[in-house]
């Protein structure tokens, strides 16, 4: 069975009174929707409050679903919206409370490799990547952490492919300025 048809299938047990269904998908998506969400957002506590938003409107709008992309596709297009969204609402608190600068510089303790070097160069990209646009931001991680095809990432954003790979370039451009930066002294 393809996982068109296993997601087919599961979304039709939920829309016939089956939760476990919906239960199985969380299963499925959830950890994909956390590292989409903390790529974009940069830290654990804001990626768990946009999961948490997109879980709640995948359990609203998945009867409505009607299969004219994958499931795969349209949730992370609810989760780029939520992340984009979050960031945003993020920025206006930023400009009203001093103190919230102490909660944004919060990271994740989770380490994705036991070896110290790599956790640091992780770390600091998190940190480049919240100094760059949302949009070089977006393409970057859906390149590089999701492995996604500039087609895939068309589909999900309605961007064009040209406009994609040029803020990619400019994205990864600038990146590599930025993590060489803190190299120099």
């Amino acid at each position: 069975m393809s996982i068109a048809e296993e997601d087919l299938n599961l979304i039709e047990a939920f829309k016939n009174g089956d939760e476990t269904s919906f239960n199985r998908l969380i299963l499925k998506y959830q950890q994909k929707i956390y590292w989409l969400a903390h790529r974009m957002t940069g830290n654990h506590f804001d990626a768990d409050e946009v999961v948490q938003e997109v879980l709640m409107v995948m359990y609203k709008k998945i009867r409505g679903f009607e299969f004219r992309s994958s499931l795969y596709t349209w949730i992370y297009k609810i989760t780029l919206t939520r992340s984009i969204n979050f960031i945003n609402r993020r920025k206006v608190r930023e400009n009203f409370s001093i103190d919230e600068n102490s909660l944004i510089n919060l990271k994740s303790e989770d380490s994705i490799t036991d070896n110290i070097e790599a956790k640091e160069k992780l770390n600091k990209l998190d940190k480049v990547l919240q100094l760059l646009p949302v949009k070089q931001r977006e393409i970057f991680v859906l390149r590089n952490f999701n492995e996604m095809s500039y087609k895939e990432i068309s589909d999900i954003t309605g961007k064009s492919v040209g406009g994609l790979k040029a803020n990619y370039f400019h994205a990864y451009k600038r990146i590599v300025e930025l993590m060489e930066e803190g190299n120099d002294g």
